[in-house]
């Protein structure tokens, strides 16, 4: 059985590169897998699942195409598309993963999660994730209607910018401490996660062994993914979004 795990595609009409790349990654190396896991950051902005944009019916006609052919589809939403919810997922023959999941791959147990709930010296995103994750928050974000959400991510998005420039890069970085922290709550080996668009692959020590956290990469220039095939073998590889698009 060969896995895939992509994150932080950032999708949106303003990358038509990205776009195409990904319908090609869809048509090819995801065919040649047996399931699919993307998570998180997915899209650039979630506005909510009633969002009936072209764009969206774009993206939801590949993953259908994936998931209708017997293949297994999994979607975990991040910080860009955290409204994201069942009904985008049934939309598209999908799983809709939790915050953090467990999942056994190649024996070892392995903790899949976005990754942003991991940079916990960031305190200003901190406060505001906690905000933006809270169904209350949520129910009345996705009481209004598509255009109020759609003005409200827009200046989101751009207040986050501001921010993000405003940071120091390892304060952006995981904090060390909680990665072992999680992988010890939860009894796993390895990590998978995404976020930092700094695709890597770190050897660590948790539950008093040896354990590995894998970094998923960016889509910008090039198009990552993470492939653990049934001999054991597990790479990170990437190729540039014009190669994936032909």
């Amino acid at each position: 059985m060969t896995t895939l795990f992509i994150s932080d595609l950032h999708l949106q009409p303003e990358r038509e590169d990205i776009t195409l790349a990904f319908e090609g990654f869809m048509q090819r190396e995801a065919l040649a897998a047996d399931a699919l896991y993307i998570l998180g950051d997915f899209f650039e902005v979630w506005v909510g699942d009633d969002d009936d944009a072209p764009f969206n019916q774009r993206i939801a006609d590949a993953l259908t195409a994936f998931s209708s052919s017997g293949r297994a589809l999994y979607l975990m939403s991040g910080n860009r598309d955290f409204l994201m919810g069942e009904g985008w997922a049934q939309r598209c023959g999908a799983t809709l993963l939790g915050e953090t999941e467990t999942i056994s791959l190649q024996g070892t147990d392995t903790l899949l999660l976005h990754g942003d709930s991991l940079c916990t010296r960031d305190e200003p995103y901190m406060a505001f994730r906690q905000m933006a994750r809270s169904p209350a928050w949520q129910a009345e974000l996705l009481s209004k209607s598509l255009e109020e959400r759609r003005m409200i991510a827009r200046q989101l998005r751009q207040q986050s910018k501001s921010m993000s420039s405003m940071k120091a890069e390892d304060i952006m970085d995981v904090t060390p401490e909680e990665v072992v922290t999680l992988l010890e709550q939860n009894q796993c080996q390895r990590m998978i996660h995404g976020h930092t668009h700094r695709p890597a692959r770190h050897p660590l020590q948790a539950n008093h062994a040896s354990a590995e956290r894998i970094v998923l990469g960016d889509w910008d220039t090039h198009g990552w993914w993470l492939q653990a095939d049934n001999d054991g073998s597990l790479q990170l590889l990437n190729k540039p979004l014009a190669e994936l698009q032909g």
